[in-house]
């Protein structure tokens, strides 16, 4: 019985046998979650024979607890906050905005690295397919979704290796598939149903995202604008870290 994945590449390859519908289509674009999403995204991409780009989510982590999020943003000026956590840990509104604000920096920093100067895909009308390497509570993930229903694309399907049984019944209802190799309970985390988890590095991600720009399928490009800050806020139930 399968248990784990050698890698993310393996992970990429099991994942695009589930996603076979969709290859050759000339209105699919695979978008990935960095870092870690990029490599299981390249496989799906280069199986189904599609373009390949980044969304790039930046996770806003609880002060002196960064690994705890309080939230996250997304390209676009979405920002999500869970507000059980900020609220149960008397999170202030500056300390908010502070550390949105610096994320953002990183974002448009992210940004500019992985693409060079290749502006974004214009999604307006296509079929997405967001791919991460995993989901565990998931508000990265919320953010890209929402981030990418601003620019009205077709579908969403989001597609990962891995999550809990839970946090899949609850993305199906946000998105219009939703397509998982492996859903174990207990979940445990992402990592653990990896054999090799090791981080991926931005060079990674640059030089995978350059082969798929040269060796796969294009499409139209829009021209890159800085993203608008508005509030986009969505309260979210959940308490747990992402």
């Amino acid at each position: 019985m399968f248990t784990q994945f050698r890698d993310r590449s393996e992970a990429g390859k099991l994942l695009a046998k589930q996603l076979t519908a969709y290859t050759n289509q000339h209105n699919v674009l695979v978008l990935a979650l960095p870092r870690g999403g990029v490599p299981v995204a390249f496989e799906v991409a280069r199986a189904l024979h599609v373009p390949l780009d980044v969304i790039v989510v930046r996770k806003l982590g609880v002060p002196g607890q960064e690994e705890l999020a309080m939230g996250a943003i997304a390209t676009g000026g979405v920002r999500i906050l869970n507000n059980d956590v900020v609220k149960f840990l008397g999170i202030p509104d500056e300390m908010i905005d502070k550390i949105a604000a610096n994320e953002q920096l990183e974002l448009e920093r992210r940004e500019r690295l992985y693409r060079g100067d290749r502006p974004a895909y214009d999604v307006r009308g296509r079929t997405l397919i967001l791919v991460d390497d995993g989901i565990a509570t998931g508000a990265t993930m919320h953010a890209a979704v929402a981030a990418l229903k601003q620019q009205q694309p077709a579908h969403i399907i989001i597609a990962v290796p891995t999550a809990a049984p839970s946090t899949c019944d609850e993305f199906a209802h946000e998105v219009d598939e939703l397509v998982c190799v492996l859903r174990p309970e207990p979940f445990i985390a992402v990592g653990y149903w990896y054999r090799q988890f090791s981080q991926t590095s931005d060079e990674e991600v640059r030089s995978l995202l350059e082969q798929a720009n040269h060796v796969f399928p294009t499409a139209q490009r829009k021209p890159q604008k800085a993203p608008e800050i508005a509030n986009h806020d969505k309260e979210r139930s959940s308490t747990s870290p992402v």
